[in-house]
């Protein structure tokens, strides 16, 4: 079956369906076609068509094979690049790590200097305010025996006034006298 329409195919030509001329005539197409054909293929080799085609593509191919190597290189500056952001990024975190760390640190010194600072004020302060406090002390128990004193010396005053006579008197002043005439001598 397959012969059968592969031996159709053939003898069905357009040139047997145009009548009855010979083969190799120019009434029949397909000798037309060839013809054309062949000039045609003549034309295009005779202005070296094929080889300006060639140029063509060769020079496109040779294009498209440096944008590929440009592509490539711009990858890979692009990793390179990408590669050095990253770490720069992580020297970045560590140096930032590290002033946090130091700021830490620093602040800890700080609040224990002024802890100690503070320490040493109130201990000042508790001092000068126990000296305060001692100089008050001091300055009653001075006020407390002066005044004892000085109701005593008023108290005995009054006893010696009441019980001084002016005979005695006198004898007191004579002696008081004669007791400064000799201390001053």
């Amino acid at each position: 079956m397959l012969r059968l329409s592969v031996i159709a195919l053939f003898l069905a030509t357009p040139a047997l369906a145009a009548g009855d001329y010979p083969f190799f005539s120019l009434r029949n197409t397909d000798i037309v076609v060839l013809i054309g054909f062949v000039l045609f293929s003549g034309i295009l080799i005779y202005f070296k068509v094929p080889g300006m085609i060639t140029r063509f593509l060769d020079a496109r191919a040779d294009g498209i094979r440096s944008e590929l190597a440009e592509a490539r290189k711009l990858r890979e500056e692009a990793l390179e690049l990408h590669a050095s952001f990253e770490r720069k990024q992580a020297e970045v975190k560590d140096e930032a790590a590290r002033i946090v760390e130091k700021a830490k640190a620093d602040a800890q010194l700080v609040a224990e200097q002024k802890k100690a600072e503070i320490e040493a004020s109130i201990t000042r302060r508790l001092k000068a305010a126990e000296e305060q406090i001692a100089s008050a002390e001091a300055a009653a128990i001075r006020d407390v025996r002066n005044t004892a004193a000085s109701v005593a010396i008023a108290a005995a005053g009054d006893l010696l006034a009441k019980q001084m006579d002016e005979a005695r008197s006198d004898d007191l002043v004579q002696k008081a006298i004669a007791t400064a005439e000799q201390r001053l001598h």
